[in-house]
């Protein structure tokens, strides 16, 4: 792919939107530290923006899948957690296909999910 027209792409949306998909406490937050340089915890708002106070959580179901992580280390990135998915757990798969179905058929491009990790 050419780079012009990579960074053309880009150019019409400002960050660049991923879901992070794995099983519970399997690391996507520390991964995504890795990714993004930074040890710092990221910062959470909800689907109207407004941020999000930090819950220090460590138990399944802690994370909502339309809140949007993202590091001030690299703020042109927006990252959404899949909660987590566990043997025999339907709840989980069913969420994450509802919020991949949603983001898919919104008209702002900025809203969609550009990858799926």
């Amino acid at each position: 792919m050419d780079p012009a027209n990579v960074r053309a792409q880009f150019a019409r949306f400002r960050r660049f939107r991923v879901l992070v998909i794995g099983r519970a406490n399997a690391g996507k937050i520390t991964l995504l530290q890795r990714v993004c340089n930074t040890t710092d915890s990221p910062e959470v708002f909800d689907e109207r923006g407004n941020k999000v106070p930090h819950l220090s959580c460590n138990q399944r179901g802690c994370h909502d899948i339309e809140n949007e992580l993202v590091f001030r280390s690299n703020p042109g990135f927006i990252f959404h957690d899949s909660c987590g998915f566990e043997s025999g757990s339907v709840k989980e798969l069913e969420d994450m296909k509802m919020f991949v179905t949603g983001r898919s058929v919104t008209t702002k491009l900025g809203n969609r999910i550009h990858a799926i990790w």
